[in-house]
Parts: structure tokens; C-alpha cells; sequence
């Protein structure tokens, strides 16, 4: 069993070399180094058809220019306590004060404050720095494309902090990008949009602070047009800076999302500006509600039309022809103002949306205008006369905007669980974190479309996107797959975690930050739940009551279709008044709760939102079997029984019972659906006894180590082992190429080598 367990990562690789070698002497080429196309997501829509409109959304990540820190002599001018009052100009629409507004100051540009304007007093604030001037000698920074995370290609550090992987995410950056505007969009409006840059970013356009947003998770545009040099040389500034012990977990750092860069006219669908509700819906009809956003940036008024066609969107994201239409004509858009309508169309026969059949829809709205214009030159009369044909009606399309939807019901019974479309679909559901392992946490579709169909393939329905707002790309690829949502927003609100986490901003931020999240995920079918937090402390006290209810509030005003949730790790939360806040309830490892929540509440929905967590590393199994931990490390593994687990823990056994003898439990999200970086339970510091070894010849040198300095730090157990792994290889290899001859091996070798490599 020894030598087994030792031996295993030597044999998976032999195992995998073999397996190649064999498909390859057969004429075969192994599945791992097949090509294949990326696939297509809809975080740019799929257009139905020509466009129509001065509207436009370019992927902006190419030739962006990086550099560590910030220059000498700038102490703190440029950190976000310095540039705090123009950072938080940044998303005002998403305010109570301005949510439903019926008009705005005067354009997006008036959001920011007056001396943002001015030019010399910028220059004054950034005389030291430079890095955000346009004229900035930048030819020696380091070029990149986007996404990008930057801590993940570090050192890993003894010193650094464990919880989030001992890799340094923290202190400043600056990221720059030159690119032109070309004059015949002079005229439009251009905006900027990040899915994501950790954080407390600050951005500039030719030396002007356009604003920024703190909330690393976040996404947010920002309005360029009043800064920008049309047929010139434009310059993108962007400063970001996380502060150190900001996260229990590995959290990435740079500009790890996409970045966009959209145009359109003065007329328009605001950003994020539709929302589509599926109110009734049957097998023979559905009706479907749009309400549309408008925005009129420019000074005149104007009379429109919003026309919205209804596509079916096919298997490989192109849509089909219009199914259904509806128009509002007549629309009266004033000067410098923002206005709302209501549409409403009925779709005979749809098809629904659900995890074994994800139909999607397009919604593609149309902002029309009508117009006189000359509608040609007559053919001369006998006198050789020409009159134009006047007064014939034209129309423009101002803008269009693509909505991708889907139709389906949700409702959380008390007594039942999750329905779907009316039917009983238990949540086999997994928590997952933003990062991508090995990879860090900058965007790869191919990465997160592979998690996902693996989690898919072994019975998971249901992900948590554990503790904040996701990528959108993950909604996308979840609304293709048929794998439901809980959108979650906040690891704290006020107590803090740790010294410098979302605690800090909680106060100014957490109205922007979760409407801002709602507007951009509530026309995916896929989110089924609005999480207001995790395991936050004050939840187990009045406190919670008073800051939840305003949450929920919120979440409330801004989408009403779904229902809101917390993930509670405290007992108290579900009957001090908490559960109350809530409109359905979820429970972090408390599965002996089940029975007497569901007695004190029956009207009050429930799941398991965190269960579980086992530590275990797949496929080490050692003897003996001990269900404790401190009994269950061999070589700096965990064996893989799944028996042991935290404290604050349970084994599946127990999460299972909990669910059987409750009988209404909706479902579970089991933590965790991957591995993730950070939070390495239970290796968080270095090891200060001796751990327990399979391969004896390996304990010497570690029982020195432990003499001499007083721990042992595990990553040097691995360095030597992968060192005798090589030298294994290498003889293998030698055996290989003996047994290949030509170099085409034969069957019957391989199979004689394989049995001689057997333990």
C-alpha cells in the first residue's frame, strides 16, 4: 500500500503516456491534443440581423501596456482615500436618489464632479506621477492582452498569507492602452465597459479622471465622450490597488475580466437598460413583459418609436426569424432625459427553458425615428423641368439593442423544494470561487465551459457563485447549459472578516454595488436566487435584521420575479428574526436544523447553501481510516474517504440524513465544486509536528528540518519527491525508447511494458 501510494503520480503520468502512445500506434490521435473552435458566448449578443444603428461593442483587451507600483515621490495623491470623492461620482443611476429618475442633470458626463473638468488642476494632482498623462513615456512597460491576472504569475512566499495561497496580490498597478477614435464617430456617445478589475480602480482618459470603482467583483461603464480626441490618439489610464488582507481567499488581482468598448447615439437603450419578466407561461402561451430604459443625451427633444422583435435563438447562437412584435409609438424623449415603457408580447406555444432543454430567446428592441427627407428626382418634364419628390416618410434606426432571455417559472415551496416550470427539480448544487485554479482568476470561457460540463456530467444542476458577482461569461455558459444560479453579493456587510475587506465599503458601496449587479444578470434565466451574503456575523443579531431587511429592499426594487436569500452559519439567524428578512432560507453546515426550522417556520422555504466540505485529496487512500483529521495526513495529503472535515463542518453522510428526515429541503450547494486557491484547510501554516509518511526513506530529512528550524514547510516535501519522480521518468523513458525501435511502437510492447510498470 506504501509503495503504491508513492508511486501513484509516476504511474498516472506513465499510465497517460502509454495510453497516447498506444492510440497513436493505432492511427489515432488522443483526445487531450485534438483542436477544437472556442465556443461562442452571448456576453456580445448574437445579432438577428444587419445592423441597423449607430450602435457598436468592440472586445477591447488587445496591446494594453502594464507596469508594478506606482512611480517615486507620489505618496498617497493617487490612492483611493485621495481620489475618493470623484471615485464615488461613479454610478449614481444605481443610487436610490436617481433609480427611476425621470431625468438626468444634463448627460452621463455631469455624473462626474465639476473639477474633473478641469485640466490644469488634474495636472496639478498628477505632476509627480505622469502615469496617467497621455504624453507619459510608456514604451518600456510590459505588453499584455486582457484578461489578465497578475499575482498568480508571482513567487509563491513563507511569509505571505496563507488563507489567500501565499501569493502577493496587493499594492498598486497601472495599466495603459493607446488607441485612436476615428472622426466619423464624432457625434456618438463612447463608453467603457469592465466585467471586472480587482480593485479600487481609478480611470483616466488623456489625463482626465473619468472615475472608477473600488468593488473588485463589480462591473461598471464609464462615459469617455467628453474627453475623447476624435481622428487622434486617445490614452487609457487605469490605476488599481487591493489592499493587503482583503480576502479569505485567493482573490487574483489586475484587469482579470473583459474589457469593452460600446458606442451608440445620444438616443438610446440605457446600459443594462432592459429587463424581461416571463409572468405568465404556460405549454400554449407565455406573455412576456419588457420595460425598456431610454436615454436621451442630447439637448433637443425628440418623438420615437421602440419596436421589439422576438427571435428564437438556435443551438449555435445565431437567431432565427421574428416569432413575435410589439411597438410603442409616439415616445416623447426631452432634452437630457431618461425614461421607462412598458411592452408586452405573447409567444404562442414556447419552449420553455429548463436544465434538460435551455431554449433561449432574443429580444432585439429597435429606437425608430420618422422623418421628411426627398425621396429622389422625377424624370424632367417635356421643358426639360426636374422637381425632387418631397415629404415622403423615412425612418432611422437610432438604436438597437439585443436582450438574450428565457422563458420559464420559479417558485421555492415550503413543503416541496425548487419548481421549475411547475415541475420538482432538487438542487444538486455546488459553491464555486472566481478562480480557475493553476490558471488564477483571469476570464478563460474554455476553462470555466470545462468546469462546468464536468460538474454537469456527474449530476450538477446548481451553482453558487461563491462570495460575489460572477463573470458574466459564467451566466452565459450556465443559461446554454441548463445549470441554475444563486447570485451571490457580499462575503461581509459591516463587521469586518478580515482588516481590509469589503467592510470598508460596505457603508458608501453596497447600494451600487447590488444594483448594479441585478440590472446586469436579471434577464438570465439561469439566476434563480439573489444572495444578499455569506455567513455574515451580524445576521446572528438584531443587527443583521435592520441591514438585511434594506438589502432585501433593494433587491426587491430592482427585480421582483425572483426571491432573496443569505447563506447563515449561525443558528441564531433562523430564529431571531432573520428568517424573516429572507424569502428563502439557507443554512451553512446545520443539517440537524432541518427538522425543527421546518417545525417552528413551515411557510418559509429552505436549502442547504454551504454543506459539506470534506477534506480530502482525490484518490489518496492510506491506512488506517480515522475520521480525524490530524489522523488522516500521509505525505501532506488528506485521504480521500470523505470522513474527515472542519469543525465547523459535516461529512455528506450527515448532510444527507439532515435532507431525508426533513423531507422540504430543496436541495444543496456543496463546498466546493473545484479547488480554488487559498483557504488551504487544513495546511494554513507551515507544519510544527511531524506529519505521518508512507515512504519512511522521506522522514529523515524532515525530522531535521523539524529539529533544526522548528516547522517544516510542505513545499519542500514535493520539490524532493518530484525530483525522484524524474529520475523514475527518466528510466522509463529509456525502457520506452527501447521498446519503440523505429519510434511506432506495437501493441503487444506496450502491453508487455505496462504489465512490467504494474505495483
Amino acid at each position: 500500500m506504501e509503495r503504491s501510494s508513492v508511486l501513484k503520480p509516476v504511474k498516472l503520468v506513465l499510465s497517460f503516456t502509454l495510453l497516447c502512445l498506444l492510440a497513436i500506434s493505432q492511427g489515432f490521435e488522443p483526445a487531450a491534443c485534438q483542436s477544437s473552435q472556442p465556443e461562442r458566448h452571448w456576453s456580445s449578443p448574437p445579432h438577428a440581423g444587419p445592423q441597423l444603428s449607430d450602435r457598436e461593442r468592440h472586445l477591447f483587451n488587445d496591446n494594453w501596456l502594464f507596469c508594478q507600483g506606482d512611480p517615486s515621490g507620489s505618496g498617497d495623491r493617487l490612492s483611493y482615500k485621495a481620489l475618493e470623492s470623484r471615485i464615488k461620482a461613479t454610478g449614481s443611476e444605481f443610487t436610490r436618489a436617481q433609480a427611476g429618475a425621470a431625468a438626468l442633470d444634463t448627460s452621463r458626463s455631469s455624473k462626474l464632479p465639476a473639477a474633473v473638468g478641469n485640466s490644469s488642476l488634474l495636472q496639478a494632482d498628477l505632476s509627480a506621477t505622469g502615469y496617467a498623462l497621455s504624453n507619459y513615456v510608456d514604451s518600456s512597460w510590459r505588453r499584455l492582452t486582457l484578461p489578465h491576472d497578475w499575482a498568480v504569475e508571482g513567487r509563491f512566499g513563507k511569509n505571505l498569507d496563507g488563507p489567500t495561497g501565499r501569493l502577493k496580490f496587493s499594492g498598486p498597478v497601472w495599466y495603459r492602452k493607446h488607441f485612436r477614435v476615428e472622426k466619423n464617430d464624432s457625434g456618438k456617445k463612447i463608453y467603457l465597459d469592465f466585467d471586472g478589475a480587482m480593485s479600487y480602480s481609478a480611470v483616466w482618459l488623456n489625463g482626465h479622471l473619468l472615475g472608477g470603482w473600488p468593488y473588485g467583483y463589480s462591473s461598471f461603464e464609464l462615459d469617455l465622450t467628453p474627453f475623447v480626441k476624435y481622428g487622434q490618439e486617445n490614452v487609457i489610464a487605469v490605476r488599481l490597488e487591493s489592499p493587503a488582507e482583503s480576502s479569505r481567499w485567493y482573490p487574483g488581482a489586475g484587469i482579470y475580466r473583459n474589457v469593452w468598448l460600446s458606442k451608440c447615439g445620444p438616443v438610446h437603450v440605457a446600459h443594462w437598460g432592459t429587463f424581461v419578466r416571463t409572468p405568465e407561461v404556460s405549454r400554449e402561451k407565455a406573455r412576456v413583459t419588457l420595460t425598456v430604459d431610454l436615454l436621451n443625451e442630447a439637448a433637443a427633444n425628440c418623438l420615437v418609436s421602440v419596436k421589439t422583435d422576438v427571435h428564437v435563438l438556435k443551438a449555435d447562437g445565431t437567431a432565427g426569424s421574428a416569432i413575435a412584435s410589439v411597438s410603442s409609438d409616439n415616445v416623447s424623449l426631452n432634452g437630457h432625459s431618461r425614461r421607462s415603457l412598458l411592452q408586452t408580447v405573447q409567444i404562442d406555444k414556447p419552449l420553455l427553458w429548463d436544465t434538460k432543454s435551455p431554449q433561449m430567446y432574443l429580444a432585439v428592441t429597435n429606437v425608430e425615428r420618422k422623418g421628411r427627407q426627398s425621396g429622389g428626382i422625377r424624370t424632367p418634364d417635356r421643358s426639360g423641368k426636374t422637381t425632387p419628390v418631397l415629404n415622403k416618410q423615412a425612418t432611422s434606426v437610432l438604436d438597437s439593442y439585443e436582450t438574450p432571455f428565457g422563458i420559464r417559472t420559479i417558485k421555492f415551496d415550503p413543503a416541496r423544494g425548487f419548481l421549475l416550470n411547475g415541475e420538482l427539480v432538487r438542487l444538486n448544487g455546488v459553491c464555486d470561487h472566481h478562480d480557475l485554479g493553476a490558471l488564477g482568476s483571469a476570464l478563460n470561457v474554455s476553462a470555466l465551459s470545462r468546469q462546468l460540463s464536468i460538474l454537469k456530467e456527474m449530476g450538477c444542476n446548481a451553482i453558487r457563485t461563491s462570495h460575489n458577482p460572477p463573470a458574466p461569461e459564467l451566466l452565459d455558459l450556465c443559461d446554454r447549459m441548463g445549470i441554475v444560479v444563486m447570485d451571490e453579493s457580499f462575503d461581509c456587510w459591516v463587521a469586518a472578516k478580515r482588516p481590509g475587506d469589503y467592510h470598508l465599503l460596505f457603508p458608501d458601496w453596497h447600494e451600487k454595488d447590488l444594483r448594479a449587479q441585478i440590472r446586469r444578470d436579471r434577464n438570465h434565466p439561469c439566476v434563480v436566487l439573489w444572495s444578499i451574503g455569506n455567513e455574515i456575523e451580524e445576521t446572528s443579531n438584531q443587527t443583521g435584521n435592520v441591514i438585511g431587511s434594506g438589502l432585501a429592499a433593494i433587491v426587491h426594487q430592482e427585480d421582483t420575479s425572483r426571491p432573496v436569500t443569505a447563506a447563515c452559519c449561525s443558528t441564531e439567524s433562523g430564529y431571531n428574526g432573520f428568517q424573516n428578512v429572507v424569502d428563502v432560507f439557507g443554512y451553512n453546515y446545520k443539517p440537524h436544523e432541518y427538522v425543527r426550522f421546518h417545525k417552528a417556520h413551515p411557510n418559509i422555504a429552505l436549502f442547504g447553501s454551504e454543506t459539506a466540505s470534506c477534506v480530502t485529496s482525490r484518490g489518496a487512500y492510506f491506512f488506517p481510516v480515522s475520521s480525524k483529521m490530524s489522523e488522516s495526513e500521509f505525505d501532506f495529503q488528506m485521504n480521500s474517504y470523505d470522513l474527515e472535515y472542519p469543525e465547523w463542518a459535516t461529512s455528506p453522510d450527515m448532510e444527507f440524513k439532515g435532507q431525508d428526515e426533513a423531507g422540504c429541503v430543496a436541495g444543496e450547494f456543496v463546498w466546493t465544486g473545484f479547488d480554488y486557491l487559498g483557504e488551504p484547510t487544513p495546511y494554513y501554516d507551515d507544519m510544527k509536528t511531524m506529519p505521518m509518511f508512507t515512504d519512511q526513506q522521506l522522514k529523515a530529512p524532515y525530522e531535521k528540518e523539524l529539529r533544526d528550524g522548528g516547522e517544516i514547510l510542505p513545499v519542500s516535501f514535493f520539490r524532493k519527491r518530484a525530483e525522484r519522480n524524474r529520475q523514475n521518468l527518466a528510466a522509463v523513458t529509456q525502457l520506452l525508447l527501447r521498446y519503440s525501435g523505429s519510434g511506432r511502437l506495437q501493441k503487444r510492447s506496450l502491453l508487455s511494458l505496462s504489465s512490467q510498470m504494474a505495483p
